[in-house]
């Protein structure tokens, strides 16, 4: 028997939810889609916001498609431990009123700005979305950046509601760079620079609307392709967006105390915190889980490894995750040693849920951006403070580069960082002096890392070094003499 595709006939109790829509979102991923649809969710459920989304893909392929064969219906299922006790919970998500490709129906995505409702913005476009393409033109349809396209928007929103200080926008952007608020803003005004805009629209922008910084964290696996069938069976019909996460999650808002009346998520009983200053949560939970998370990735994988858990639990990559951790990162930051220990072990907890298959492979979208904010800042900062290099995360930004040469790893990056890749490595035979060229190539390249990284004293040779063994022992064997020469092994 044939299971139904879930839509609103399915659930009764979404076929009445129409929520005016107050949210503009950018971005259909499984993060957003687990994380702020569904406190968007649960507080339209446990309190008055009644609020919907429009959600807009924020590039040409996306799943916008499927939300549409669904009516902006999926399944969300939430497993982790609480109390010591593991805990399941499944619901469907039902906020979701609209569903925009605007590569495909720009005069739908432009329309919304001209939505009254609309007072928050939320955005994922990964930590490469916001910058600023100066190609991007006003009159584009749509144009390429993130940036890019909200500023069309606005230009919309202002020239309709003629500059009414009311219909500006509060933002929550939750890309995980730092300041995200703040740059993206700029990222804006410099678009009303480059276009050449009245200044009139750029103080509206400045005046009228709200750019919060923000602080998201929850593990999200995504879609469960290992047990897809069996999850099928159990709801009855066929969700093609049924997302999976932890039950752990944090929002960390940074922003004026009128966001937290107008966005009264902590009422609904949300882990979400509205502070004047989020950069120590910030700190500990980038660098900490995020650096975990970026720098296990290229090592993982070349392992032959697929998921975070089964990576942690690992006894020689275990090891190196919790060497880099507690020897590298911790290290370089400012908060308490107990705090950020604690954190750090309840970090490697959630790393472990036994309800979670979090592929490595999920994790490696844009890896040289997440490298470069998530990982580069404590490897720069412990080699300044200790005048040595971070072994670990010196050897993961090796693997990092040799999982880039092979571009038939249907590697997810931008265009521009994959061709520089394949031009690096297309000619490579293994010989001594092409490695000793190429490592110091890629190193200084400040479009890659935000600063010439062949300056760091012994970070080229070490590197090289690294590579050169990779190629000759291959990589599995290659992290296996690195853990037995750091003596991770004996140390688990």
């Amino acid at each position: 028997m044939t299971l139904p595709l879930l839509n609103r006939s399915l659930q009764p109790e979404a076929q009445s939810v129409q929520h005016p829509i107050k949210v503009l979102q950018f971005g259909e991923g499984n993060f957003l889609r687990a994380f702020a649809d569904w406190i968007v969710e649960a507080m339209n459920k446990k309190g008055d916001f009644n609020a919907g989304i429009a959600v807009v893909q924020p590039i040409p392929k996306g799943l916008v498609p499927r939300l549409k064969k669904q009516d902006g219906l999926y399944t969300l299922i939430l497993k982790g431990i609480r109390d010591n006790k593991p805990v399941r919970d499944k619901m469907v998500v039902a906020c979701v009123q609209e569903a925009i490709d605007p590569y495909e129906h720009y005069g739908a995505f432009i329309a919304t700005a001209k939505m009254p409702d609309i007072r928050f913005m939320i955005s994922n476009t990964t930590e490469a979305g916001i910058s600023v393409d100066d190609k991007d033109q006003l009159e584009d349809r749509p144009q390429k950046s993130f940036p890019g396209k909200l500023t069309a928007w606005l230009y919309t929103r202002y020239r309709h509601f003629r500059g009414e200080k009311d219909k500006g926008i509060v933002f929550l952007p939750c890309e995980l760079i730092d300041k995200n608020g703040q740059k993206l803003k700029e990222a804006i005004l410099e678009f009303v620079r480059l276009w050449q805009l009245e200044e009139e629209f750029s103080q509206w922008v400045e005046e009228g609307n709200i750019f919060c910084n923000t602080l998201v964290d929850r593990i999200v696996p995504g879609f469960p392709r290992d047990n897809f069938e069996e999850i099928t069976e159990e709801l009855g019909y066929r969700d093609h967006l049924v997302v999976e996460g932890e039950q752990f999650h944090l929002w960390v808002i940074e922003g004026p105390e009128q966001v937290s009346q107008e966005f009264p998520a902590n009422e609904a009983g949300l882990n979400v915190i509205f502070a004047d200053d989020l950069v120590p949560y910030r700190s500990r939970k980038v660098h900490i889980l995020n650096g975990a998370h970026t720098l296990m990735v290229p090592v993982g994988l070349l392992y032959g490894l697929e998921a975070v858990r089964e990576t942690v639990e690992h006894p020689v990559l275990g090891s190196m995750v919790k060497k880099a951790i507690y020897h590298e990162i911790i290290p370089t930051l400012s908060l308490p040693l107990p705090e950020l220990e604690t954190f750090a072990a309840s970090v490697l907890e959630r790393f472990r849920n036994p309800f979670i298959h979090h592929q490595l492979i999920s994790i490696a979208l844009n890896s040289i951006s997440k490298f470069t904010t998530r990982v580069l800042p404590s490897l720069l900062k412990y080699t300044t403070q200790t005048g040595q290099l971070p072994d670990c995360m010196v050897f993961s930004l090796a693997t990092l580069l040799w999982f880039y040469r092979d571009k038939d790893r249907s590697l997810n990056d931008d265009p521009e960082i994959l061709d520089f890749f394949q031009y690096a490595w297309k000619d490579f035979t293994g010989a001594e002096r092409e490695i000793e060229a190429l490592v110091p190539k890629v190193l200084e390249n400040e479009a890659l890392w935000g600063q010439n990284l062949k300056n760091i004293e012994g970070l080229t040779s070490k590197i090289a070094s690294h590579i050169k063994i990779i190629h000759t022992h291959g990589a599995k064997e290659a992290i296996d003499l690195f853990a037995h020469e750091m003596s991770l092994i004996k140390n688990e």
